[in-house]
C-alpha cells in the first residue's frame, strides 16, 4: 500500500487531507496526517473573547474520510529515506505534503520577553483571555500594526485602553494606502492611541518601555510582529524567500516526492504576487497539494493551483470592519457592513465535520466565490 503523509493539522493540513481522500475515491491508499493538536485551531479568529470557540475537533474531519491522525511533532524530514522522524518514531511516505504551517516571530533579547503574550496559538489567546478575565479598565500595549494588530487592538478596546505601537511610519504599512483612512479612522472612533515609528524595549510588571525611553502603563503588552514559515522548510529546499517559504511549481511540488500547501509555499498568484500567509490561500493551497500527491501516486492528471480574486476582511471590532479587492485594496464596504461580511467570513471558514460526502465535496471546491461578498458594481468604493 502506498503513502500519502501531510505534516500540519492548520488549514492547509487539514485541506491536504481532505484532498487526498478526494483523489483516492476507492484506490488503496493510506493517507495519515500528522499534528501534536487534537484539534484544528481557526488562527483568524483568536482575536474574539472566547478563544476555544475557534478550534475543531480533527477527529471530527479526518474519521469520516479515513484518513489516520497521528499526534506527534515531526523534527525530521529525510527526502532521501522518504520517511519523517515524529516524536523519535519515522513515518515512511511516498509522497509527503508539508503544511506545517507559520509561527510568530519572538523579539531576541528583549528584556521582560516572557510577560509578553500572542494570539498566534490557542494556547496563547487562552493566556491572553484568562489573564484580562473580569478586568473592565485594564491598559493594553499591543506592538504591531498589521492584520493581527489591529484586530487584537481593536478588540481588547472594548473593554480597556489601547496603546497601539509600531516601527513604522503609518498603521497597516503592509496593507498599503487602500484601507488606511478607514482604519485610522476605525482607531480614532475607538479611542485607540497610536505611536508610531517607535517600538517596545522592555516589558516589566505592569509597564512597557518604547523606544523613545517613554514608560507606559501595560497590564498586557501584547506582541504581533511578524511571521515566518516553519523551519521544516529548511530541510526541504535551500532556496526559501523571505518568509522561509519553499518556492514550488504550479502543481505545489516542491521536490518530486514532496508538495507543499499553506504558509509554508511560495506558490504564484500571478505574474506579479505570491500567495498570502492566510487562511484565503491556506484553504485551496491545501486541496490542490493534497489531491495531487495522491494523483501523483495513483496516475491521476494533477490539478494546478489556480486561486480566486484577492480580498481582504479585517475585523476592527467596536468599529465594524473592512472589506477589499485586489492587491491595492480597494475598499468596497467598511464600518457595519464591513463587519458583517467579517462576521460571515469567520463562519464559513470552518470545515464540514462528521459527512464525509460534505467534507469531499468541499474539497472538490477549489475556487468558492462566497454569495455575501458584495460585487463592485453593487458597493461604491469608501
Amino acid at each position: 500500500m502506498a503513502d500519502v503523509v501531510i505534516v500540519g493539522g492548520g488549514f492547509a493540513g487539514v485541506w491536504s487531507a481532505a484532498g487526498a481522500a478526494l483523489a483516492r475515491g476507492d484506490a488503496d491508499l493510506r493517507i495519515t496526517l500528522v499534528a501534536p493538536n487534537e484539534h484544528m485551531v481557526l488562527r483568524p479568529r483568536l482575536y474574539e473573547p472566547e478563544p476555544d470557540l475557534a478550534a475543531v475537533e480533527l477527529s471530527r474531519i479526518l474519521g469520516p474520510i479515513a484518513v489516520e491522525h497521528v499526534r506527534a511533532t515531526v523534527s525530521t524530514i529525510d527526502t532521501d529515506r522518504r520517511v519523517v522522524v515524529a516524536d523519535g518514531a519515522e513515518i515512511g511516505y511516498d509522497r509527503l505534503v508539508l503544511a506545517a504551517g507559520s509561527e510568530l516571530v519572538r523579539p531576541d533579547g528583549l528584556p521582560g520577553a516572557e510577560r509578553l503574550f500572542d494570539i498566534d496559538t490557542l494556547d496563547g489567546a487562552r493566556r491572553l483571555t484568562a489573564h484580562l478575565r473580569g478586568r473592565e479598565d485594564y491598559s493594553a500595549v499591543v506592538v504591531g500594526a498589521g492584520f493581527v494588530g489591529l484586530e487584537a487592538a481593536t478588540a481588547l478596546a472594548a473593554r480597556g485602553r489601547v496603546l497601539l505601537v509600531d516601527r513604522s511610519d503609518v498603521v497597516g504599512d503592509q496593507l498599503g494606502p487602500g484601507p488606511r483612512e478607514a482604519i485610522e479612522a476605525a482607531l480614532d472612533e475607538l479611542g485607540i492611541e497610536r505611536r508610531l515609528g517607535t517600538t517596545v524595549t522592555e516589558v516589566g510588571d505592569g509597564y512597557a518601555v518604547l523606544s523613545d525611553g517613554t514608560g507606559v502603563a501595560a497590564d498586557a503588552v501584547v506582541w504581533s510582529v511578524g511571521m515566518r514559515a516553519s523551519r521544516l522548510t529548511e530541510q526541504i529546499s535551500e532556496e526559501l524567500d523571505g518568509l522561509g517559504r519553499v518556492p514550488v511549481d504550479r502543481h505545489l511540488r516542491g521536490l518530486p516526492e514532496v508538495f507543499v500547501a499553506g504558509d509554508t509555499a511560495a506558490a504564484a498568484v500571478d505574474a506579479l504576487h505570491t500567495v498570502m500567509q492566510a487562511c484565503q490561500h491556506a484553504t485551496p493551497l491545501g486541496k490542490v497539494a493534497g489531491y495531487n500527491a495522491a494523483a501523483d501516486l495513483l496516475g491521476v492528471p494533477l490539478r494546478e493551483f489556480t486561486p480566486g480574486p484577492y480580498v481582504t476582511c479585517l475585523d476592527l471590532g467596536g468599529a465594524g470592519g473592512i472589506f477589499t479587492r485586489g492587491w491595492d485594496r480597494r475598499v468596497m464596504a467598511s464600518g457595519a457592513d464591513g463587519g458583517e461580511i467579517k462576521r460571515q467570513i469567520n463562519l464559513a471558514i470552518h470545515p464540514p465535520v462528521d459527512d464525509a460526502e460534505a467534507i469531499l465535496a468541499a474539497a472538490d471546491r477549489v475556487r468558492i466565490e462566497l454569495p455575501f461578498f458584495p460585487r463592485d458594481e453593487e458597493v461604491p468604493a469608501a
